[in-house]
């Protein structure tokens, strides 16, 4: 058997928020990492879309990165950006 070479192999102290709320068509349920590790960024995960994103002030004001990181039409994404803004 072949020896395993790590790129890294780290551990870190994080803060995890659940949050769930209903917007005007879907609900969402969200685990919401902070950590060091990426640069001030959030790791956002969507628990109902099995889906997840590293997120940071600079990324929501990204157009159409929401939609595409979590599969969302424009309506749905704008309700979660406005979920995001307040905090991030």
């Amino acid at each position: 058997m072949s020896e395993r070479f790590f790129l890294y192999d780290d551990t870190e102290n994080t803060k995890t928020r659940f949050v769930s709320f209903v917007g005007e068509n879907q609900r969402f349920d969200l685990a919401i990492v902070q950590t060091t590790r990426h640069y001030g960024k959030n790791l956002v995960l969507d628990m109902q879309g099995n889906r997840f994103a590293i997120i940071g002030q600079d990324d929501l004001q990204e157009e159409g990165y929401l939609e595409y990181a979590f599969q969302l039409n424009e309506e749905d994404a704008e309700e979660l950006r406005s979920f995001l803004y307040e905090l991030i």
